[in-house]
């Protein structure tokens, strides 16, 4: 009798301390998280490497023809004065498609890839030292899963899909400034309470510089990121207990400067002014009008986004990461938690933040997403008339905030319920798989309903690229014949702009671009 009792006990410990298996049968949570992280991670992971894979068939349209002709013609300096000087002030945005396009077309095919694989690694780190910080040992196979379907959700849940992620005069201005966003972050949790006074000062400096290159860079990005860390510094004085020193408020503080120079620059560039002013008159932004006009424009985009159901795959994949990180972490002593989560030393013994703290600190995503999502709005108004809060790809400034919230109170959730759900007794396992079950299945369903859309972006890009070879092989012959005027047949897609796109060629931009692009005079439409 005394055998089979500790046989049962024995099949209780799924591991031994070391975490080493001993051979026991695992209980179904345990085997089954592996199990949904792998299938997470080959549904998203696919989805995302689909995208990847279309960079290359990436060929130009609207914006790539001016940025194209004018750094084979003009150089990186020069088409980054050029932006300041006659087009919208966005230096460090010339500056970064000067790059790019200098590459050739290399350059804009990797792109995705490249996006891809940084915002994987910056969102694996961010979350593993948000797992740390609530005291878990981070899952690393969830995590990239997780990312991978955050990112999916990103680059397909919304209405412009290919603007978003293959389109690199959108990806420079509203995707890459969310992935240097996410990198300064880890660059703050770095250095902001490091012991070594230069490394502190080098985290500092980095705040400053890399603010004012994303304020140059994407007006909405700067937006909203500056929102969030006005707020962000707000909870950070040190009266409210929650970081011990000045430091992280110094931190938000230099980045929002550096933001405010920025955009500063931006909008008194000669480029800006000269914008601007081919805009017809309108009435004031604050004007009782304009911003009842703005609430509604701000009311159809989140009628948009709360329509696409797949976003709720954002928390139901951290509600998986959770409940993992509570089944690999054994349990500990309580002990009061450190009011700033840096790498140094903690801050000593002392009375931690206050509960109103501690929700503010809770509820801080929902102000920036929804105040956040309102200046997007009126910013796109503002620049575009009323027809601006359907430029889809700007919205990523807020969706990836929005999707980091529901993601991190999934996780909440997950690391709250685990334990509990674990102390009910026998029924414990069960309701653990049953929860496990319940995430997976939406987070796959979601990921696969993401697939018609990308199939119809494959579909679209590939035919695209195969008649743009086509062409581009004929106009290229003609002009080496000696040809000035060449046939053009328009390739539109994903709602960007193609030669003729209006019946007055002397306002046609693109047009006038192709012909640059190819040394010709003018193009007619064949």
């Amino acid at each position: 009798m005394s055998t089979v009792a500790a046989e049962g006990e024995d099949l209780k410990t799924p591991s031994s301390p070391t975490g080493r298996n001993t051979g026991r049968p695992r209980p179904l949570p345990h085997a089954l998280l592996p199990a949904a992280g792998a299938t997470l991670l080959a549904a998203a992971g696919a989805l995302v490497a689909v995208g990847c894979f279309l960079g290359l068939y990436i060929r130009p349209t609207s914006d790539d023809w001016c940025a194209a002709w004018k750094t084979r013609d003009l150089g990186v300096l020069g088409i980054t004065a050029d932006f300041y000087t006659t087009q919208n002030g966005r230096v460090a945005n010339a500056f970064l498609s000067g790059l790019l396009y200098s590459g050739g077309p290399a350059g804009t095919k990797l792109l995705p890839t490249l996006i891809a694989v940084s915002l994987t690694a910056a969102l694996v780190l961010l979350g593993r030292r948000l797992m740390r910080t609530l005291g878990h040992a981070p899952p690393l196979l969830l995590l990239t899963a997780c990312a991978l379907a955050l990112q999916a959700l990103l680059y397909y849940a919304g209405t412009r899909s290919y603007q978003v992620l293959l389109w690199a005069p959108a990806t420079i201005s509203h995707t890459l400034p969310s992935v240097i966003g996410l990198w300064a972050l880890l660059l703050a949790l770095a250095t902001v309470s490091h012991p070594r006074r230069a490394v502190r000062t080098a985290g500092f400096a980095g705040a400053l510089l890399i603010g004012f290159a994303l304020g140059t860079l994407s007006e909405p990005f700067a937006l909203v990121s500056g929102l969030l860390a006005a707020l962000t510094a707000v909870l950070c004085l040190p009266r409210l207990r929650l970081a011990p020193t000045w430091r992280p408020f110094t931190w938000c503080l230099l980045w929002c400067t550096g933001l405010a120079c920025g955009l500063a620059v931006l909008y008194t560039s000669p480029g800006a002014r000269w914008r601007r002013a081919q805009q017809p008159e309108k009435p004031p932004m604050l004007s009782t009008a304009e911003l009842r006009a703005t609430y509604e424009d701000w009311l159809r985009m989140w009628d948009t986004v709360t329509g696409q159901w797949a976003y709720l795959a954002a928390a139901a994949a951290g509600l998986l990461l959770g409940l993992a990180a509570t089944l690999r972490t054994r349990p500990r002593p309580r002990t009061r938690p450190r009011p700033w989560a840096g790498p140094g030393p903690g801050p000593g013994p002392g009375p931690g933040p206050g509960r109103a703290t501690r929700a503010a600190l809770l509820l801080l995503p929902l102000p920036v997403v929804v105040l956040g999502s309102f200046a997007v709005a009126a910013g796109l108004r503002s620049g575009y008339g009323p027809t601006g809060w359907t430029y889809a790809r700007t919205w990523t400034s807020y969706l990836l905030p929005m999707e980091l919230a529901l993601c991190g109170y999934g996780v909440l959730l997950g690391t709250w319920a685990g334990p509990r759900l674990a102390a009910r007794g026998p029924a414990g396992p069960g309701a653990l798989a049953a929860a496990t079950t319940a995430a997976l299945c939406l987070t796959v369903a979601s990921m696969a309903s993401l697939v018609p859309a990308l199939q119809q972006l494959t579909t679209t890009t590939v035919a695209r690229s195969v008649a743009w070879d086509a062409q581009n092989a004929r106009i290229r012959a003609e002009a080496a014949r000696g040809a000035t005027d060449v046939g053009y047949r328009p390739l539109p897609i994903a709602n960007l702009a193609e030669p003729f796109f209006t019946s007055d060629y002397r306002r046609d931009w693109v047009a006038a671009c192709v012909s640059r692009w190819y040394d010709v005079d003018r193009i007619h439409r064949r």
